[in-house]
């Protein structure tokens, strides 16, 4: 059975991408359009909020699927949320190569929310919405409810 991001993760992702109809540049300058979604967005492009939502769900599983392949140990429905939205955000390419994972698949659960903390600058600068957001993370992994 394939996981899923649950309801309090995918409330998460939502709110830390918004929702935009026009094609906007992100803070990284990157074409971003509907909750994120960055693959083929040009400049001039619109979508509707149903678009929108079919992006997101595109995008949020091959974040589930980086997620079940590169984590190695067990997680709870709220740990693995946690990480799918910090994957959605940041990359699978990013998370493979992060401390963040290496610590987590040697069994530092405990160490993941500071970790996942970390991850707030762009381009050597603190954002106010990723400090938001890790910490959102960060609360959702320390639930570890099931």
């Amino acid at each position: 059975m394939t996981r899923t991001i649950n309801a309090a993760g995918l409330a998460l992702v939502c709110d830390a991408e918004g929702l935009r109809l026009e094609a906007y540049r992100d803070t990284s300058g990157i074409w971003t359009i509907g909750y994120g979604h960055t693959r083929g967005v040009r400049p001039g492009d619109s979508i509707n909020v149903e678009q929108a939502g079919q992006l997101l769900e595109a995008d949020l599983m091959e974040a589930e699927r980086a997620v079940t392949a590169l984590v190695k140990v067990p997680l709870t429905e709220n740990q693995f949320s946690a990480l799918v939205s910090f994957v959605f955000n940041e990359g699978g390419a990013a998370f493979s190569k992060s401390t963040l994972l290496r610590k987590l698949n040697e069994g530092g659960y405990g160490l993941v929310p500071a970790c996942l903390k970390s991850w707030i600058f762009d381009d050597g600068q603190v954002l106010p919405g990723l400090v938001k957001r890790r910490a959102a993370e960060a609360a959702l992994w320390s639930l570890g409810l099931k």
